[in-house]
């Protein structure tokens, strides 16, 4: 296809280039209109003038030069309706005045114009697009990238204080100050490309602020790095953020389920990290003692970290108080599942009864038999402590499935 349109009806005298006084003047025009620099107009309003006058298809190399606009646009954060304004309201310019630059002779001649101009404009302002886009996605990758790697470094505690602190800048953080981290598990695992990271970050960051707000993915978990502030909403001014960040997960997907663990807030890069593992920490205790709550804070989560601290020492009191269970008939499970049942509705044998869709008949007949097996009644307050803490800790230390002295797998 010829890159010209033939014009016969301009005017011999019509000028070869488009006045330079003439598209400066509409360039700083458009710009004023649009909010956007007129240096993304280079090239642009030439290939049009030329295309009014001469027909002239635009060429490669100033398509090139719009397609490196497009780009540099992205790579400013111009918004692209604004780039998109500001090339329409420069070609709608022109196109008003070129009838006093230009003599045409005859209606053919106009339309012939207008066509060629359309289609430069046509033609330009897709390569701006798709240049845009391109670069926003790419940039969008990099922000990603650069992302994940500043929360890895955080919540590993990277030691290079004075680079983290400089890499944490572009994403609003101000490392000197306290911030926590919250995790979220889903049940069913976090594949890769699921949206729910975006919609958390959106809500965060409308309870929180714009900034001190880092979300992303590890490991299969959701982590949020927020500030130890109280969120902007009055209205969830009562509620801690563990619980707000579950209410939002649950409102995305609803039947979902989640579990959310929130460490506690320090200040620095070590303070992170430390929130961090105590998040971690939450999440793995909480499922081992398969608590009903599913937001757990790292604060209510002290005293199962002090059982564990020391697990010859657990291991030897569940191996003691609990270790005659594994003669009954079913094995030791039953009457441990029986036994936190028990603990857990306040030593209520028919709420006990309840929670395990049992009689209360069948209840009462197992906590004897625990306190013939073990020598310890659950009904008594002072040996009653005793048991509690043997079975949390066997909870902690997955017993009986585990042999908790060889830490080979057993059968129950």
């Amino acid at each position: 296809m010829s890159d010209f349109v033939d014009l016969p009806g301009l005017s011999d005298s019509a000028p070869s280039n488009a006045d330079e006084a003439w598209l400066t003047a509409i360039a700083q025009a458009a710009a004023g209109d649009s909010q956007a620099p007129l240096e993304l107009l280079v090239e642009y309003l030439t290939l049009l003038a030329d295309a009014a006058i001469s027909g002239r298809r635009p060429g490669e190399h100033e398509l090139a030069i719009v397609r490196e606009l497009g780009r540099r646009a992205a790579e400013q954060g111009i918004p692209a309706g604004r780039v998109a304004d500001l090339y329409l309201s420069a070609a709608w310019r022109m196109w008003r005045d070129l009838p006093d630059v230009v003599p045409y002779r005859d209606r053919d001649t106009v339309r012939a114009s207008a066509q060629a101009v359309l289609r430069a404009v046509g033609e330009a302002i897709a390569v701006l697009v798709d240049s845009y886009q391109a670069a926003s996605k790419d940039l969008i990758r990099q922000e990603e990238s650069l992302r994940r790697e500043l929360v890895d470094d955080l919540l590993r505690g990277d030691p290079d204080v004075s680079r983290m602190v400089e890499r944490a800048e572009p994403f609003g953080l101000d490392l000197g100050r306290p911030h926590l981290v919250v995790l979220a598990a889903p049940v069913d695992g976090l594949s890769d490309g699921d949206p729910t990271a975006g919609m958390l970050e959106r809500f965060i960051l409308d309870q929180f602020g714009d900034r001190e707000v880092l979300v992303a993915t590890k490991e299969g978990l959701l982590v949020m790095l927020l500030p130890a502030t109280t969120p902007k909403a009055a209205r969830d001014a009562d509620k801690e953020v563990g619980e707000l960040v579950h209410d939002a997960l649950i409102r995305h997907r609803a039947g979902r389920v989640w579990r959310v663990a929130a460490g506690r807030a320090y200040p620095g890069t070590y303070g992170i990290a430390r929130s961090y593992e105590e998040a971690r920490e939450a999440l793995t205790l909480a499922e081992r003692l398969q608590l009903d709550s599913p937001v757990v804070d790292a604060r209510d989560m002290l005293v199962y970290r002090v059982l564990i601290r020391d697990q010859a020492a657990i291991a030897d009191l569940i191996q003691a108080v609990l270790g005659p269970l594994t003669q009954a008939r079913g094995g030791a499970e039953p009457l441990l599942q029986t036994l936190e049942a028990y603990f857990a509705t306040g030593e209520v044998a028919t709420e006990a009864a309840r929670r395990l869709n049992m009689s209360v008949r069948t209840v009462t007949y197992r906590l004897d038999k625990i306190k013939t097996l073990t020598g310890h009644d659950p009904g008594d307050p002072a040996q009653r402590f005793t048991l509690h803490i043997a079975v949390l800790g066997a909870r902690l230390l997955d017993w009986p499935a585990r042999d908790i002295h060889s830490g080979t797998e057993t059968r129950a």
